[in-house]
């Protein structure tokens, strides 16, 4: 039965109060805004050296400066005050912190996450450490990468030096971010860092770094105060069937398994799905998975890190044609290992400047999956957010109501699951800044303030203004 609080939420002329202590933020990553590649002892990571690849990035961009956020941290932590952010969801760079990914920390590179944290807690602004958003140092993939296990083991000991460093001033901890991306992107397609195109080699990098993660939770557990919170970010895909016939629902499943179950069936319930073991096979005897592995990997966290932008529609086909578009960049090589008889399909509607489709909807549908999952796992929305053509007008100001309409129609139905019944604890806007957009570059605006980069000027868009009132408030206005 529907309640009448339900009734009211569902309108979009009824105003929606989030509960009390729902945790606002935005957040961003160190490649995308850092900049000061060669300072202070940082070394490259894969992607300094994948953007320096001519013909890798739109533009020829690098991160070399970004936004320059090493140097404009305060000037940053301002402007998220000024906002009324109740945290910041911000990563650290490994190879600034340990440049060869071996060995003793650089307390150069620790001293600057340790100003930002101080410079964050005086400002009443919870800091939200992830260990790693995609900046592997390049020596470590020159030993193999994350298909190889000993990246894992050296993950554990990185975040132990972390942990050492910042766990008097960080409560809050999320291991990795999009571990998908960084395996099937990064090692299928090629599309991001490193750039190679190696189907088991993705999968086997899909399990190094779940075992990382395992790892490293338990080095943060035996360095952290016992009130300390430790994560995961997963970029869960929710997807659908073009159609409801058996052909498409088992492309579903296929898909479905490749992109969150590799992750969520390891991390969350101690084992690989059957049917993604069955699916691949013919790729690989998964004898990569030693004894002893997934009891690591299977450690209790405090909340699941969910990312959400749009939904994935697929259907089945005869695996005759070439690979079709899935949204995450144009290859000639799958980002889905054996499931070449899956196609890939644009929803209707209104799309982003990514060229993704805004729905809803799918955030929705996938809350309430995780909540069936993963009753007494707590959720929290990590990133959501939309890239429009922003620009400054004569007068300064950055008008974005599409902006503003996305991430209404979104919380919305974060309200909406809530009431339903999923335990959602806090919502990070995607970004704080616009910034580099990997293979896209500068091209890409998500940020909820404006950079204009060849000055690095900020100016907060009409929706930093109007997500500010939300966080301030913890009520979502009507329409």
């Amino acid at each position: 039965m529907v309640t009448a609080a339900q009734q009211t939420a569902s309108s979009p002329d009824a105003a929606r109060t989030f509960p009390k202590g729902f945790l606002w933020g935005s957040a961003t990553a160190s490649y995308q805004i850092e900049g000061a590649a060669a300072e202070d002892g940082r070394t490259p990571s894969i992607w300094d050296t994948y953007a320096r690849t001519p013909g890798r990035v739109r533009n020829g961009d690098t991160g070399d400066i970004a936004t320059d956020h090493y140097h404009r941290w305060r000037e940053d932590v301002a402007l998220m005050a000024e906002l009324g952010l109740g945290a910041y969801r911000f990563s650290l760079a490994w190879p600034r912190i340990q440049p060869t990914g071996r060995g003793p920390a650089v307390q150069k590179g620790l001293d600057f996450y340790r100003r930002l944290t101080d410079e964050l807690l005086e400002k009443g602004i919870q800091p939200v450490a992830t260990l790693y958003h995609w900046d592997l140092p390049q020596e470590l993939e020159d030993a193999g990468g994350w298909p190889e296990r000993a990246t894992a083991e050296r993950f554990a000991e990185y975040a132990a030096l972390a942990a050492d460093a910042l766990g008097d001033r960080v409560k809050t901890w999320t291991t990795l971010n999009e571990p998908w991306c960084s395996a099937f992107l990064g090692y299928g397609s090629g599309v991001h860092a490193p750039g190679r195109t190696d189907p088991v080699a993705a999968l086997r990098a899909a399990h190094h770094l779940n075992l990382g993660h395992g790892l490293a939770v338990q080095a943060l557990r035996d360095r952290l105060p016992a009130a300390a919170q430790c994560s995961v970010t997963l970029n869960i895909h929710h997807v659908r069937p073009l159609t409801d016939s058996e052909g498409d629902r088992d492309a579903v499943r296929r898909i479905d398994a490749l992109a969150n179950r590799v992750f969520t069936g390891p991390m969350l319930e101690g084992a690989y799905p059957e049917d993604l073991l069955k699916d691949t096979a013919g790729l690989t005897d998964w004898s990569f998975v030693r004894d002893g592995d997934l009891e690591r990997i299977n450690q209790p966290l405090d909340f699941l890190g969910v990312n959400y932008y749009t939904p994935t529609v697929v259907s089945e086909t005869d695996g005759s044609g070439t690979h079709t578009s899935d949204g995450h960049g144009n290859s000639p090589h799958s980002p889905w290992p054996a499931a070449d008889k899956v196609a890939f399909h644009q929803p209707p509607g209104e799309r982003t400047a990514m060229g993704w489709a805004v729905d809803a909807t799918g955030l929705y549908d996938l809350l309430r999956r995780l909540s069936h999952d993963f009753p007494k796992l707590p959720l929290v929305i990590t990133e959501n957010g939309a890239a429009f053509d922003d620009y400054a007008d004569p007068d300064g100001n950055v008008n974005d109501p599409a902006r503003i309409a996305y991430v209404r129609d979104h919380l919305a139905a974060v309200h909406r699951a809530i009431l339903d019944g999923s335990d959602v604890r806090g919502y990070f806007l995607w970004s704080l800044l616009d910034n580099f957009e990997w293979a896209h570059g500068y091209s890409k605006r998500f940020g909820a303030v404006y950079v204009d980069y060849p000055t690095g000027r900020r100016i907060p868009k009409a929706s930093a203004r109007w997500y500010a009132e939300i966080a301030r408030t913890g009520v979502l206005p009507a329409v």
